[in-house]
């Protein structure tokens, strides 16, 4: 009688095989071997260090966007989004999912042992019955064994296997990538939100003084002292900042929906930025303007010779790697299907035609049957199951490589932007003086008699304008900084898993 233990390591002994997938080389980088090479580098604009702290990109990459966010009201609001966002819980969800499936496929690695347990008992009609002979039998038996277990010669089922498992990294670094996503999405929305609360301010502070000078012009008319003509455009001045100011108040609205979509939860009025405050019902008296928004999130300082390498590091790439690693693999599954396969059937365990005697000596019972086969016409399956698996690595790594270029460009188009910010908001702070000190005069000539409202209509609409594009151009550098941020990858420490800020 075969020993037990031995007819149930079998298989396993003969499951070392040889894989057939081809070896897996990573590509080229179908890019140039710095980033921003042509731009000045970031670092070099000496920031205020009183308003802001830089963190320098290298190799081993920034910071994680806890220490990357500034704003203490920004930080907890990224907080609360992660905790409750429900795009981020799928992703989280689709993890477990893929581990489970990577566990389907490492199952058919070993054999699926079973234990079996059967009675039977019958009666045979007396007529049909040998005289002397009972006309009532039983037979019952134990058996512990496993059935059609592949022998992995070729290695179809370890292909399997690691395609399983790369698909399971992919949808790791998928989760990683909504998670910078979101975190950036967050960031904007609340920048947003704090950008168009100015401009809802400066609608209503314009309004404010445009109906002050309209109730003004109103009076003079009356005593006879200006024209119906200075009187309507008055009028429409007032009109047109009262427009402004109704729009601006349902999108500002529309942002702390929006905000509250990403962070799965309402967000509470004390994390809103301070400028909401000032334009809520029951605000007190604000200033005017408000000043310059502080910078909410630190700038990071890219070195103009930044490997293209550090890219890689980004989820969305490490994903389509994965995926081009998982196309090999399959590769070689789909090679092993033109090689015989061997599965087996094997079981040991006992029999008897009465319960009491099941286990008694020499009841004992095996059974061992191997099977082999052989491919030999299947009208092209194989050959075009091959074709498809080639095929898709190559689409895989088109994908990779056009990934890695979609990055360059995103952070190349990032650095370009921000290299002219410092100069923009400049010049914008300059327009604003002078389209202030525009207003100023012609305001004082209109009341010398020297001029009429026109120009002083005009002198407001371009400093209320300037004003406008001040405020955009300042949401516009904060949501560079954001952009950055996401387009280098977030965080990563060199080939180390990514702490996890959730």
């Amino acid at each position: 009688m075969i020993p037990r233990r031995a007819l149930l390591a079998a298989p396993l002994a003969l499951a070392a095989c040889t894989s057939l997938a081809p070896d897996y080389q990573a590509p080229a980088l179908p890019v140039p071997p710095t980033v921003g090479a042509a731009q000045p580098p970031i670092a070099a604009q000496a920031p205020d260090p009183a308003r802001e702290a830089t963190l320098h990109v290298t190799e081993a990459g920034p910071l994680p966007w806890s220490d990357f966010v500034q704003e203490p009201r920004l930080r907890e609001v990224v907080a609360l989004a992660l905790a409750h966002n429900r795009d981020l819980r799928v992703a989280a969800l689709a993890i477990e999912r893929a581990r489970a499936q990577y566990g389907i496929e490492r199952s058919a690695l070993f054999p699926t042992v079973n234990a079996t347990g059967a009675g039977a008992r019958s009666r045979t009609a007396d007529d049909l019955t040998t005289a002397g002979r009972p006309n009532t039998t039983g037979q019952y038996s134990a058996q512990l064994g496993f059935s059609s277990y592949e022998i992995d010669f070729f290695g179809r089922v370890r292909s399997l296997n690691d395609a399983a498992l790369q698909e399971f990294f992919r949808v790791a670094e998928n989760r990683r990538s909504v998670q910078l996503s979101l975190v950036a999405e967050v960031m904007n929305a609340w920048l947003t939100l704090d950008a168009d609360a100015r401009r809802l301010q400066l609608a209503r502070e314009t309004l404010r003084t445009r109906q002050q000078a309209l109730d003004l012009t109103r009076r003079s008319f009356e005593l006879g002292a200006t024209s119906a003509l200075a009187l309507a455009q008055a009028q429409t001045s007032a009109d047109t900042a009262r427009v402004d100011a109704a729009a601006f108040a349902s999108q500002v609205a529309r942002d702390r929906n929006v905000l509250a979509l990403l962070a799965g939860t309402g967000v509470p009025d004390a994390l809103l930025p301070a400028s909401v405050a000032s334009v809520l019902p029951g605000a007190g008296k604000v200033p005017a303007l408000l000043p310059p928004p502080a910078p909410a999130t630190a700038l990071l300082g890219v070195a103009a010779d930044l490997p293209s390498g550090v890219l890689l590091h980004r989820p969305d790439l490490r994903a389509a790697e994965h995926a081009l690693r998982g196309s090999y693999a399959s590769i070689g599954a789909a090679r092993a299907a033109f090689f015989p396969s061997i599965t087996l059937t094997a079981s040991v365990g006992t029999a008897s035609n009465a319960l009491s005697g099941l286990f008694g000596a020499g009841n004992g019972t095996w059974t061992f049957a191997p099977q082999i086969r052989l491919p030999i016409f299947d009208a092209g399956r194989n050959q075009a199951n091959l074709r498809v698996a080639e095929v898709a690595q190559g689409t895989a790594l088109a994908q990779y490589e056009k990934a890695i270029q979609t990055a360059f460009r995103e952070v190349a188009d990032t650095l370009a932007e921000r290299a002219t910010l410092d100069e923009r908001l400049d010049a914008q702070r300059s327009l604003v003086q002078a389209s202030q000190r525009a207003l100023d005069l012609s305001d004082a000539r209109f009341r010398l008699g020297a001029d009429n409202y026109l120009a002083v209509l005009d002198a407001q609409r371009s400093l209320y304008a300037a004003q406008q594009a001040q405020i955009a151009l300042q949401l516009a550098e904060q949501v560079n900084r954001v952009t950055l941020y996401k387009v280098l990858g977030g965080q990563w420490a060199g080939d180390a898993a990514p702490a996890d800020n959730s």
